[in-house]
């Protein structure tokens, strides 16, 4: 299988938001997507996600709840390791901060 291949076939919202640094672990990103409060954007449909187990991939949207409000952002790359912050921030785009 191809790098290609592999980037397209995506990987758990779980390991991704560890990956891009915004759960401390893959425990905190599992209690965060089971709040339901996330939402991931796919061909145009929003969803809430619930389970760890969902799939994310290269141009998906997120919605993230943040203590300063919803950060949406496009996953850009899915990373193979947790990593300094720069590379965990070449994983997204910013794409709208709603602040207080």
């Amino acid at each position: 299988m191809s790098d290609d291949a592999k980037d397209n076939a995506g990987v758990r919202i779980d390991i991704w938001l560890f990956r891009a640094r915004f759960a401390k672990s893959r425990a905190v990103a599992a209690e965060r997507i089971a709040s339901g409060r996330i939402r991931l954007e796919r061909q145009g449909q929003i969803n809430p996600v619930r389970k760890p187990a969902q799939t994310v991939q290269p141009g998906d949207f997120l919605t993230l709840p943040l203590k300063s409000g919803p950060l949406r952002i496009e996953i850009c790359a899915l990373g193979t390791r947790r990593g300094p912050a720069a590379e965990a921030m070449a994983l997204y785009r910013v794409v709208d901060i709603a602040g207080p």
